[in-house]
């Protein structure tokens, strides 16, 4: 998977001692830094005293600031973490005399393109649209665009800043090694992404605009969202109060029905694949692990990040939509507390605390955000909110969101009381340094080992016009 996070980047746990008001904000509202996030902890304040939880069930003690490690995510059938996603192996140059130094991807893939051996029939000249229809259209390729920045690296290959040349638009470019995925076993998973993001377009979800391949690489231009990860906000400010957290849960819950609603689980939902535009909306990404359903299958594949995911992938029992709506509840327990609900210890025993530990509820927040988080994190799937004869009305009933007017959501006519610090559409301040001060180059590709066709093919996608148009308003 590419992501833009920093591995072995690490997250405090920040007490919440206030209250918050169970009030609703009003749209256009200006608050401070601590009417929106809370207080800053005292760096001298007192741990170890148990809150107890509404119903008495459950004690929680606020233990001493704990330094969480970010897992990765897990592709494929088995738990097997690649070990390509070890920051020693993803270094610009793998090795000093491996191969000679490379120059900038830029001028790398354009020498790509002059000695590509595919078939004609592998960069395609027509093009696909929406729905399948073949477009009589001009195809792009890595010659249209102006590489700006590195924002972002991982297990495949890299996400750049670009410019589309001749016009103002700045986009996110997505490039990934075909060798490395073609070793790995991973092009259904590749294509599966890109399949995905051709057939959805929501306010709250990042759109494709265009596809395409040279002989080692795989292009995705996305757009750009440059208000960084919601992760890097919880990383920055520790928590956020009730009412911008309901609005962020609203709009995710909004993005995952509408997957839902067209067959497609997301089942990596986190915090480092949720973005925020410079308008403070959420903005799902990263659809790597995504697949397609029916009502009536279940997939058995091991694959998420462990601390989101459901009990039932964690056992191997076959999962469905349902694990979306567990990693849902994970994360509003983590907007709401600062930390995922079952974290310590190496990954066996995240998985045990997921099966076996009773959620902990902290007796700062609300009875409605009490009961919300214990039906999205109900560890029998089919008794799970959103599992019911509603579906995922139940979630968007649920009393905690009553303040919700769901139309003016999808509308984006709710604005949330936070707004990232961005400067334009160039700026790259809310993306990691250690991507953003590297240089433009690559590490060597070598060409992908396949059998006898190219596992590629009509790869190559340009959105129509029309959905640029479109792009604010859902398709239902």
């Amino acid at each position: 998977m590419v992501s833009s996070q920093l591995p072995g980047l690490t997250r405090n746990r920040l007490l919440f001692t206030v209250n918050p008001l169970d009030t609703v904000v009003s749209d256009h509202i200006e608050l401070d830094f601590t009417d929106v996030f809370g207080p800053l902890p005292s760096k001298d304040v007192n741990f170890g005293d148990p809150l107890s939880v509404e119903d008495g069930s459950e004690l929680i003690y606020d233990n001493p600031a704990v330094i969480q490690n970010r897992s990765h995510s897990l592709v494929g059938p088995s738990s097997y973490v690649c070990q390509s996603l070890k920051l020693s192996k993803l270094n610009l140059n793998e090795t000093e005399d491996s191969m000679e130094l490379v120059k900038c991807v830029l001028d790398e893939t354009i020498k790509e393109l002059e000695e590509c051996s595919i078939d004609d029939d592998a960069i395609e000249k027509d093009v696909e649209g929406v729905g399948g229809d073949t477009l009589e259209v001009q195809t792009v390729g890595i010659e249209d665009f102006e590489v700006l920045k590195l924002v972002g690296q991982g297990a495949f290959g890299k996400v750049y800043q670009v410019r589309k040349k001749g016009t103002p638009e700045i986009y996110a470019m997505k490039v990934m090694r075909k060798d490395r995925i073609v070793e790995k076993n991973h092009v259904d998973y590749m294509r599966g992404e890109r399949d995905i993001l051709t057939k959805i377009a929501h306010p709250f979800i990042v759109q494709l605009k265009y596809s395409f391949q040279t002989k080692y690489r795989l292009y995705l231009v996305l757009d750009f969202i440059n208000g960084g990860h919601l992760f890097f906000q919880l990383y920055s400010h520790g928590l956020f109060r009730e009412d911008l957290a309901r609005i962020y849960a609203a709009e995710i819950v909004s993005a995952v029905c509408h997957l839902h609603a067209n067959g497609i689980m997301h089942r990596d939902l986190k915090p480092e694949n949720i973005l925020l535009g410079s308008d403070g909306h959420v903005m799902l990404t990263d659809f790597g692990l995504a697949k397609q359903f029916d009502e009536n299958t279940r997939s058995n594949s091991m694959c998420g990040t462990v601390e989101y995911m459901a009990p039932e992938i964690v056992q191997g029992r076959g999962h469905d939509k349902a694990a979306d709506w567990w990693s849902v509840g994970i994360l509003l327990y983590e907007m709401l507390t600062g930390k995922p609900p079952f974290v310590g210890g190496n990954r066996d025993k995240i998985q045990q605390k997921i099966v076996k530990d009773k959620i902990k509820l902290p007796s700062f927040l609300t009875s409605e955000a009490h009961t919300l988080l214990k039906g999205l994190l109900n560890k029998d799937a089919s008794k799970r909110l959103g599992s019911g004869p509603l579906g995922s009305e139940e979630i968007k009933r649920h009393k905690w969101f009553k303040p919700i007017n769901w139309k003016k959501l999808d509308a984006r006519e709710i604005q949330p009381s936070f707004r990232p610090d961005v400067a334009g559409k160039h700026c790259i301040a809310n993306f990691d340094k250690c991507w953003t001060d590297m240089t433009l180059s690559d590490s060597p590709a070598a060409s992908p080992k396949m059998n006898t066709t190219n596992p590629f093919v009509n790869f190559t996608y340009v959105r129509p016009a029309a959905s640029f148009l479109q792009q604010s308003s859902p398709l239902y």
